[in-house]
């Protein structure tokens, strides 16, 4: 079982050393379970993969403290090591930056607070990593939305132990053109649908990211092709050709307007939305929020998608802070400091206390 009460530095290594690429959460997903319903000053339930453990000391505020079990695939970075960096002691291994340092913190304070001024719902879930419909806490918002609702919510990302406010949006949409297979000998008798993919590649080659500011924070875009297919034999002239394009955008557009961005971009292409996830506006203007701000002291936009949005469409202020640089996540030299993750336990922990 997880030794959730100890030092919390030991038990980021505990959970890295368990591996839980996405869809394969289960086995950590039981350690989390077991070790959080030992203590009865929780009430812990299950829904798949997904753990909620919430306190009930009768306070007239609830904050909800969430992180994702599942990482990206390992790449030759499990077990865990420990290594000097940049004159201080890290973690080294797959997850330990994205983001198992903040999960520790969460079990940590899990275990041990068994009194706070504030009502906690701690929340462990699955499929973080991978499609929007796999997702575990989005599973249990549709399931069970009661168990999400709180005053605030704090997701537990790396973010170099800053807030990071609010998150992009993210749209996936693939542009497909068409053509006429004919053997490549007598190309003139085909056309080549690779060929006319040049066209939407100029226009991302030439695309500028818009920067965009919401509530004084400054939100940067990104337009980018991440694969192209086509072609069925390399003697055949390819009769099709698709580029999935992902576009991540500020959260002053909804999902309707991003989309109508990239149909005007992409006009006269076929287009289809393959994935799409909504931004989440920082949320500054919540007294709770501006609470815990003022604890952090240090405020700085999102850039990416996170499950802030989720909780955002469930009409709950959220924001982004964790231990790890978010710039280390996904890396095949992931790691964190561990001494960040004892400072974002111990401000945690203060501020669930005042």
């Amino acid at each position: 079982m997880l030794k959730c009460e100890g030092d919390v530095r030991d038990l980021v290594q505990e959970l890295v050393d368990v591996e839980s690429v996405s869809g394969s959460e289960g086995p950590l997903a039981n350690q989390v379970y077991a070790a959080l319903s030992a203590h009865p000053h929780l009430t812990t339930t299950r829904l798949g993969n997904t753990i909620v453990a919430r306190t009930n000391f009768g306070r007239t505020t609830r904050v909800v403290v969430a992180g994702h079990l599942d990482t990206v695939p390992v790449k030759g970075n499990l077990p865990s090591h420990l290594e000097t960096i940049g004159g201080r002691q890290a973690l080294v291994g797959r997850g330990a930056c994205d983001m198992k340092g903040g999960v520790a913190v969460q079990l940590n304070l899990a275990a041990r607070l068994t009194q706070a001024a504030k009502d906690v719902t701690w929340v462990f879930y699955d499929n973080e990593e991978v499609e929007a419909d796999k997702n575990g806490l989005g599973h249990l918002a549709e399931a069970s939305p009661r168990a999400l609702r709180a005053d605030m919510a704090i997701l537990m990302e790396p973010s170099n132990g800053t807030i990071e406010a609010g998150c992009q949006g993210s749209l996936r949409i693939n542009v497909r053109t068409h053509g006429v297979a004919a053997h490549a000998a007598r190309a003139w008798m085909g056309h080549n649908a690779i060929h006319d993919m040049a066209g939407a590649i100029q226009v991302l080659h030439d695309y500028q990211p818009q920067e965009v500011k919401v509530d004084t924070l400054m939100y940067r875009e990104g337009l980018n092709a991440v694969s192209i297919t086509g072609g069925i034999a390399t003697n055949v002239i390819p009769d099709r050709c698709d580029m999935l394009v992902n576009y991540r955008f500020a959260p002053d557009k909804s999902l309707v307007q991003a989309e109508e961005v990239l149909r005007e971009i992409f006009s006269g292409y076929e287009l289809e939305v393959r994935d799409a996830a909504p931004p989440a506006p920082p949320g500054l203007e919540s007294p709770l929020v501006a609470s815990f701000a003022a604890a952090v002291g240090r405020v700085g936009p999102k850039y990416g998608w996170t499950d802030v949005a989720r909780f955002y469409q469930l009409g709950v202020p959220a924001l982004n802070y964790g231990p790890g640089d978010p710039n280390c996540a996904h890396t095949d030299h992931e790691f964190v400091y561990l001494d960040d993750v004892a400072a974002c336990r111990d401000l945690l922990s203060a501020w669930l206390l005042e």
